[in-house]
């Protein structure tokens, strides 16, 4: 029941359902919070650094909380996210975001790279990374 709960709450976009969704940097990264807007650029590539730290942003692939940071920070659906990155790459503004298939491929990837920032389920063990707050 509370699953089913949960579904109904995601896809209203209720408040709180993004706390499913935990924000992890590289211990470099001197910040413990951000705002949604900061998530929101840095993940779009539109802004480069936090607390004065050059940053890397890295998705998940796939997955429940993948799609719910979609929605939550950056607004968009996996397709136009991909068409997006596609564009800034063809235009020469930009690259593609390295991408991981699970938690623990982000979480390794980011205790491992001075700057990076990426996104993992709540419950994943984030082990050698730090949390950041979003407010």
């Amino acid at each position: 029941m509370n699953a089913l709960l949960l579904v109904f709450a995601l896809a209203a976009g209720v408040p709180g359902a993004s706390a499913d969704v935990q924000i992890i940097v590289n211990p470099s990264v001197a910040v413990s919070e951000v705002t949604a807007a900061d998530i929101n650029q840095i993940f779009l590539v539109t802004k480069s650094a936090l607390g004065g730290t050059s940053v890397e942003p890295v998705f998940e692939e796939s997955g429940a909380a993948h799609d719910l940071f979609l929605k939550t920070y950056i607004g968009k659906s996996d397709t136009a996210l991909r068409n997006y990155f596609k564009t800034l790459v063809f235009t020469g503004r930009g690259s593609q975001p390295k991408a991981f298939a699970s938690d623990a491929e982000v979480v390794k990837y980011v205790a491992a790279t001075k700057g990076a920032i990426g996104y993992v389920a709540a419950s994943a063990d984030t082990a050698g990374t730090k949390r950041v707050q979003v407010k």
